[in-house]
């Protein structure tokens, strides 16, 4: 048993060690700015669902010609998921991307909050515009637009990638939120990357 000094405060025996462990035990998640609270944190919340639908919308009155066109009878690998399955995957995936946006936007003002905010804003453009650059410009132009689709998700995946990073730093459900996101843009990097090179 540790000694302590008569007359010191009881945590004055604690090492340091002891008691950054001790910090760490916060969830850093839980904690929320007192102006982030009650009608606003929830309309922020309506908001985001609200982009992220549009985004989602979007996408698919734009890819819904080409899926039906050159995309049904172009050559794609075994792996290829139905056309049915992309819909609802998406749908539960922006609902997620939507949350954590929320999580990280409630905690307290702070630099990895700043940053992460703005890798999202980054990821959600750079998602947009994925759709017309591999529908419109696989259309158009056939492979090199597919592989310019690929530069192009390769660095969504990247860019996913900080966001969970920096929101980790904020809050880890925000950033256990997006990990779905990640996986399923990596299988979708894969799955261009086949038909570009299927495409020739």
């Amino acid at each position: 048993m540790t000694a302590t000094r008569p007359g010191a405060r009881p945590d004055a025996a604690r090492t340091p060690a002891a008691a950054a462990a001790s910090a760490s035990v916060v969830d850093r998640s839980a904690r929320t700015a007192p102006d982030r609270r009650g009608t606003r944190s929830a309309a922020v919340l309506v908001t985001l669902l609200a982009i992220a639908a549009a985004v989602g919308s979007l996408g698919g009155l734009i890819s819904a010609g080409p899926i039906e066109g050159w995309y049904a009878a172009a050559p794609k690998p075994m792996f290829a998921p139905p056309d049915a399955v992309f819909g609802p995957v998406w749908a539960v995936l922006y609902v997620l991307i939507a949350v954590a946006g929320w999580l990280v936007w409630r905690a307290p003002d702070s630099e990895a909050r700043t940053r992460g905010l703005r890798l999202y804003v980054a990821q959600f453009a750079l998602n947009a515009l994925w759709t017309p650059v591999f529908f419109g410009l696989g259309e158009l132009v056939g492979a090199p637009g597919l592989w310019a689709a690929l530069v192009l998700v390769v660095v969504i995946d990247i860019v996913i990638l900080a966001t969970i990073i920096r929101f980790g730093d904020v809050s880890r459900a925000a950033a256990a939120l997006l990990l779905p996101y990640w996986f399923w843009s990596l299988f979708a990097t894969t799955l261009n990357a086949a038909i570009a090179v299927l495409a020739g």
